[in-house]
């Protein structure tokens, strides 16, 4: 599936591993490098199932969804990996020792065929917060929007009823009054294979998210399990000269070595950003005279020229690839402004750096919520429009930059942050609730393999 999806489910194979658990990767061709070089330096074995050919709407070569020349065609995509089935279980009939249980894409709902013809259990891996799971089954379950014809009416969430939503906080068809088409029947087909699966494995920890997974646990299911946030699994980089480290790393150590402060910019592998909106955000960084490190995709080189070379002095903008984990935990790095994706929340929130909130697709204005709203650790970009979706004007992205940067409140923001973080590292060490959780996973299969 996505690289978002696919580097928390290593993460948890490191933990599983320490955990003395034997663990095997299955993975396609076209995905294969960047997994074993995520996992170098341990011994977990990867296996390469055939990705299927002249799948109708899916370019030759594509085997994830950062690879679609759009998202419309992800439920042909997800569909086109149940041919890999039959592969699938003869390789699993054959792996010595014999498994235990297969932890999959919440995409992959043909894999709970699969351990049910193998008689093992199957976990879900959810890339999505704990709040945003729930909300999205409380709208398509109890559908507090039924009678909302504006799409940024607010109305109230059944159970949560000092919480408001619009219906412009969950992307289409699911925002339309009467969802249908091929993506509803798609999630419709996920969410019952969900529902026989043993658990569903949430990216996050109980102590941000405890109202919505007791909700989840209670009214829904399968059992939601917290075990993250994982990328604190994640094993550090190692430079071990200076003219090993890469020249963005080399400009963070600069501003720190000047007390400087920097806000680091990136939306994401997946958002499509107008030329407009980039332009937008260019003018804001640059009016708000903050110094930033924007990470952003190779064909905004020639969109974003002249605003380089006139804030060379302050920023650096980086169009190749990069550590996220590293950028956040330098001490130059005071803000983030993200598109909210779950994975760059959790990072944030590991780094304990403050984020301001510009969402753009997929689940990211539920996040935004949560991460401005409801945890306090951020700030809001808002659209010219009074809505959540929308344009956004430089003047808007220069105000929330000073906020954050300068601002009394941003300092507030930033104590409340350094608390989750902390709430975060306790979560995931020796006797913490993810650790306990992870525990009693392992524990819970391990037991039900032997009986």
């Amino acid at each position: 599936m996505a690289q978002g999806h696919t580097i928390p489910l290593l993460y948890l194979a490191r933990l599983l591993q320490q955990r003395h658990v034997s663990v095997t990767i299955f993975t396609t061709p076209a995905n294969s490098p960047s997994i074993r070089a995520t996992l170098r330096n341990t011994a977990i074995p990867i296996i390469e199932l055939d990705f299927p050919q002249n799948v109708d709407g899916i370019p030759p070569g594509v085997e994830n969804t950062d690879k679609l020349p759009s998202l419309f065609l992800f439920p042909q995509f997800a569909k086109a990996t149940k041919l890999m089935q039959p592969q699938f279980e003869k390789v699993l009939e054959e792996l010595r020792p014999v498994i235990s249980c297969i932890i999959s894409d919440a995409f992959l709902g043909w894999t709970q065929d699969s351990a049910a013809k193998l008689d093992i259990r199957r976990i879900g891996f959810y890339g999505m917060s704990g709040f945003a799971t729930t909300m999205y089954e409380i709208l398509s379950k109890q559908r507090p929007q039924a009678l909302i014809t504006s799409l940024d009416e607010p109305f109230c969430i059944p159970d949560f009823h000092r919480l408001s939503l619009t219906r412009n906080d969950f992307v289409p068809p699911f925002s339309e009054l009467e969802p249908k088409g091929p993506m509803v029947e798609f999630m419709i087909e996920q969410n019952m294979a969900m529902a026989k699966s043993y658990g569903m494995i949430v990216n996050s920890f109980y102590e941000i998210e405890s109202g919505y997974i007791d909700y989840w646990n209670r009214h829904m299911g399968p059992k939601a399990l917290c075990i993250g946030p994982l990328c604190m699994a994640k094993p550090p980089v190692l430079l071990a000269e200076e003219f090993e480290k890469p020249k963005w790393r080399l400009w963070l150590d600069e501003k720190m070595k000047n007390g400087e402060q920097v806000l680091y910019v990136a939306f994401g592998t997946q958002a499509e950003v107008s030329e407009e909106q980039l332009l937008e955000i260019a003018e804001g960084l640059e009016q708000s005279n903050a110094n930033f490190l924007w990470v952003t995709k190779s064909k905004s080189l020639e969109i974003l020229e002249g605003f380089e070379k006139r804030a060379k002095n302050r920023g650096i903008i980086v169009r190749e690839w990069v550590d996220q984990m590293e950028i956040l935990r330098h001490k130059s790095v005071k803000g983030f402004l993200s598109h909210c994706g779950w994975n760059s929340v959790t990072e944030s929130i590991c780094a304990g750096v403050p984020i301001l909130a510009m969402p753009f697709m997929a689940e990211q204005h539920l996040n935004a919520r949560l991460v401005a709203e409801e945890l306090g650790i951020g700030l809001r970009i808002m659209p010219i429009n009074g809505s959540v979706r929308g344009f956004v004007k430089w003047d808007e992205v220069e105000k929330r930059v000073r906020e954050l940067m300068e601002a009394r409140e941003g300092e507030e923001i930033r104590k409340k942050m350094k608390k989750v973080a902390e709430a975060a590292s306790g979560a995931i060490r020796e006797g913490g609730s993810s650790w306990q959780t992870l525990d009693q996973l392992v524990y819970d299969v391990m037991n039900y393999s032997t009986n």
